[in-house]
């Protein structure tokens, strides 16, 4: 089945570029650990997925890059053919010469609907290319107008759009020091949004990445792109691996990833937890490349792991592949539906609260149509989130 990935703003073109080139290499390798026959299957599959065959013989992306300033899709449109490997199709961008800003209700009350007539017909175009269509990626960053706004309202049209399609947002959580001064009240607004449309969130912390690439990886002078690479990597290792398994999104090999409490009268085993033990509700592992099938995995069903009304055996599910990806001879990853966003996830709540308790740059939404009663309303979601998942 494909996948239909939806770039937004300068964050999610740049990421969507590096994601895709590194699909594009590791389906292109050869690994000893494969036959022949394996490998070329895990390459088709992979084309199937993430690229679609045109008339010439490189394969293009199976993509809509969305901004609202021309430069950074001209970037990685250009990037792309220059690699010789993939590129872009010619119809697969929309972009307008008239920035949002920094500021949310534009990207949301403003771009989004001018332009989603436009934007939507590229991703029904691309989704018609289709023989099967598994679902839709957005790429974005909560932080930006465009990226924030206007992705959160792209989702909510894919959901009308696409009702039984699974939509997976993939979101740039803004580094803990700030990048925009209103920064939070994005995140705010972004989050409470996509929890309405989106069937799951999946999150990288720029803060997080940024010490991989200073303590792993040892580079001196970081940049975007530096961490929008590490950002790729993580990402391909994850979606490659469902290529392998020929599965994709929401419900793998069985794991729940709803927060769903027991039923009134059930009995709850007591559990004497350390304070800000991290509990999980569903936990993927990933292994890749040699003697992964040898690997002890017991501790990861350890029940003090796992919310006390969920079967840990249920709950915990491994991938296994001798299928490497990239350059890398072993390779691990773990996707996690736990409470380690409890922490920046309060902390950005209740920053934004402080500010709109003064009404701090208030004025800059709500002329453009977002009112007060709609920030409390994202408040209230996303305190009931915070609250289920401190709770389980």
């Amino acid at each position: 089945m494909s996948i239909v990935t939806v770039q937004l703003g300068q964050c999610g073109n740049q990421i969507g570029h590096e994601l895709f080139s590194a699909l594009c290499r590791d389906s292109r390798g050869t690994h000893g650990l494969c036959s022949n026959n394996e490998n070329q299957s895990y390459q088709d599959s992979c084309k199937e997925r993430f690229f679609c065959e045109e008339e010439s013989a490189v394969p293009a992306a199976r993509a809509v890059l969305v901004d609202m300033e021309p430069k950074v899709i001209s970037q990685a449109l250009s990037m792309a053919a220059s690699s010789g490997h993939w590129r872009y199709s010619s119809h697969s961008h929309f972009c307008q010469k008239q920035g949002s800003g920094n500021n949310w209700a534009n990207g949301y009350c403003v771009h989004g609907p001018r332009h989603k007539e436009a934007i939507m017909e590229l991703v029904q175009r691309e989704a018609e290319r289709c023989d099967r269509l598994g679902g839709f990626l957005t790429i974005m960053s909560m932080a930006g107008g465009t990226g924030s706004g206007l992705g959160a309202f792209v989702t909510q049209c894919l959901r009308d759009a696409f009702p039984t399609s699974f939509i997976l947002n993939h979101v740039i959580w803004p580094y803990g020091t700030g990048e925009v001064i209103v920064q939070n009240y994005n995140s705010v607004l972004t989050l409470s949004h996509l929890y309405h449309s989106s069937d799951a969130l999946l999150v990288h912390e720029n803060d997080v990445i940024h010490k991989i690439c200073a303590q792993l990886l040892n580079i001196k002078q970081i940049s975007f792109r530096d961490v929008n690479q590490v950002i790729a990597h993580q990402l391909g290792s994850v979606f490659q691996t469902f290529t392998c398994f020929s599965i994709f999104f929401p419900n793998p090999k069985g794991i729940d990833w709803q927060v769903r409490p027991p039923q009134a009268g059930s009995c709850i085993p007591c559990t004497n937890k350390a304070l800000h033990f991290n509990t999980s509700i569903a936990n993927l592992l990933i292994l890749r490349g040699k003697d992964v099938h040898s690997v002890e995995l017991g501790s990861f069903q350890d029940p003090s792991l796992y919310t006390s009304w969920l079967n840990p055996q249920d709950a915990f599910t491994a991938w296994k592949t001798p299928r490497a990806f990239n350059k890398y001879e072993k390779s691990a990853a773990l996707v996690s539906n736990s409470q380690f966003l409890l922490k920046p996830l309060d902390s950005i709540v209740g920053k934004a609260w402080n500010m709109f308790a003064s009404k701090a740059y208030l004025h800059q939404y709500t002329k453009f149509g977002i009112q007060e009663e709609d920030f409390l309303d994202c408040f209230t979601t996303l305190e009931q989130v915070i609250s289920s998942y401190t709770n389980l």
